[in-house]
């Protein structure tokens, strides 16, 4: 690079690049010409010259790169058969290997995986988080880490709404220094214009483990994933996924094929976000990566996902609508309640139809989306306040127990769940929510209702099925699956429960132990 063009990168790169990526030891300008020194700002000062700049801005990006590329790790998916069929014909044989087996061998370090993705490691013991959409059910995972180390992996839970699947290596067995945990960083405070790191597997060309680098910076904040091909019965686009109503992280930072999973950090070498391909277009090149931003949201639904269960998500139980031209252009600002669920948390806090909401969480929303991504990123059973204008221009703060949303697609977990006399329950609005042909929902006449009843049970027995509600248990009312399991843990005897059918039927059974 010419001397000139040096300094002149150099200046500009500081312009952008925090004091500690650059270093102590080298002053701004050193070796630049008095016209340029002039130029830049720097007319009688001893600073740096653009070489030592750049040459310190490299040295940042490469310790980044050091710190977290062991914590990055290639996936490669076989389908289950192919997988079984390949460790059968490498088993032996009356007691003797057997040679010239036919089928290879994903284990085999030589082995080129069709299906391939990107992880990073969250956990020594081998947790390993990746996309849903890298994941599925019915094949087998095989990890191999920055030590060229293949592991077989079973999903430990999947997510669909937030796009994040755990992995946990189970074979061989996970020694101490197998897997290093990258550490989080705080997407909260990127700025557009900040340098990023994407490291992945793409094309599967890390297949060995060692992860792929690319730079670029934050090219913008909170995108949208575009919808997807799917239609609702309304007749609105599928939106799937929270990142549907702006959360990712865009980037200039190329994320080809196998990308998906990988690990986008700054400077420091935190990871600031997980790259995906959810918001690419089918059949065109993409000039622009993604990330799921590292933040409050994505932590606890990570911590779920390690413990083996699906990640919950708020709701409020209305209609949303958007303004309005002629609205906005008289200067009204928020989100139009369009119908209220009959019975959720919404109505019980004084919602209407026609209200305006306004904040939540003291937050301006502006549009449906913003609305519906600011509750989901709440937790179920939590409280928030809602600011709404009625019809008549009263605005009031109303406090609202969020319900739970019913996720669009297939959860995975593996934790077991708690069972009681054969029965299962969940928020109402999680068992009889999701978009139905004809009209909304059914009225919620009681916040919980069952999920799943074991055949031949007490619960099957006693005539309970899924999508029966409960009131009560003998006196107390259930206003979560938290609760009706803290009320009935423990008793030994018969159990009277208060159940509300979808119709409004309502009734009482004592439910004997098992």
């Amino acid at each position: 690079m010419p001397r000139d063009s040096a300094a002149a990168a150099g200046v500009l790169l500081l312009a952008v690049l925090p004091w500690h990526a650059v270093g102590q030891s080298v002053g701004v300008g050193e070796g630049l010409e008095p016209q340029q020194r002039e130029a830049a700002g720097l007319a009688g000062t001893d600073q740096p010259s653009g070489l030592a700049i750049l040459a310190a801005v490299e040295e940042a990006v490469v310790g980044a790169v050091a710190q977290a590329e062991a914590s990055v790790v290639s996936i490669g998916r076989v389908a289950a058969e192919d997988a079984e069929l390949a460790r059968r014909d490498g088993m032996p044989l009356f007691g003797m290997p057997q040679l010239g087996s036919q089928v290879p061998d994903p284990m085999d370090p030589d082995y080129v995986f069709n299906e391939y993705g990107t992880g990073v490691v969250i956990s020594e013991s081998g947790l390993v988080l990746t996309n849903y959409h890298v994941v599925r059910q019915d094949a087998r995972h095989y990890l191999t880490t920055a030590r060229r180390k293949r592991f077989l992996a079973r999903i430990k839970a999947a997510d669909p709404r937030y796009d994040l699947a755990v992995l946990e290596a189970v074979e061989p067995p996970v020694r101490a220094d197998d897997f290093t945990p990258i550490k989080f960083g705080d997407a909260s405070q990127l700025r557009k214009g900040q340098f990023v790191i994407a490291l992945g597997n793409p094309y599967a060309i890390a297949r060995d483990g060692q992860a792929s680098a690319t730079w670029g910076i934050v090219a913008n904040l909170q995108r949208k994933a575009p919808p997807g091909p799917e239609r609702l019965e309304t007749g609105q686009l599928a939106k799937d996924t929270l990142h549907h109503f702006g959360t990712l992280i865009q980037t200039d930072a190329r994320l080809n094929l196998g990308t998906s999973g990988g690990a986008l950090i700054n400077l420091q070498g935190e990871m600031i976000g997980l790259t995906t391909s959810l918001a690419a277009v089918s059949g065109y090149e993409q000039a622009a990566g993604y990330a799921i931003p590292v933040d409050e949201t994505f932590k606890r639904i990570v911590a779920r996902l390690c413990e083996g269960m699906p990640a919950e998500y708020g709701l409020l139980g209305i209609y949303p609508a958007n303004l309005e031209p002629r609205e906005l252009a008289a200067g009204l600002r928020g989100v139009r309640v369009n119908g209220v669920w009959s019975g959720g948390p919404a109505d019980a806090a004084g919602v209407r139809d026609g209200d305006l909401i306004v904040t939540v969480a003291g937050e301006p929303v502006y549009d449906a989306d913003g609305l519906m991504l600011r509750v989901g990123r709440l937790a179920p059973g939590s409280t928030t306040t809602v600011e709404v204008v009625h019809a008549d221009g009263r605005r009031v703060e109303l406090r609202v127990k969020l319900a739970k949303f019913a996720v669009r697609g297939e959860a995975i977990e593996t934790a077991p769940r708690p069972a009681w006399r054969g029965l299962l329950v969940d928020y109402a609005t999680a068992v009889l929510g999701g978009p139905r042909l004809f009209g909304g929902p059914p009225p919620l006449h009681a916040p919980v209702a069952v999920s799943a009843v074991e055949p031949d049970s007490p619960a099957w027995q006693a005539g309970l099925r899924p999508g029966t509600m409960i009131s009560h248990v003998f006196d107390t009312r259930i206003e979560e699956p938290q609760a009706f399991y803290q009320q009935v843990s423990g008793r030994e005897g018969v159990v009277r429960l208060k159940l509300v059918e979808a119709d409004g039927t309502r009734r009482v059974v004592d439910l004997p132990p098992d």
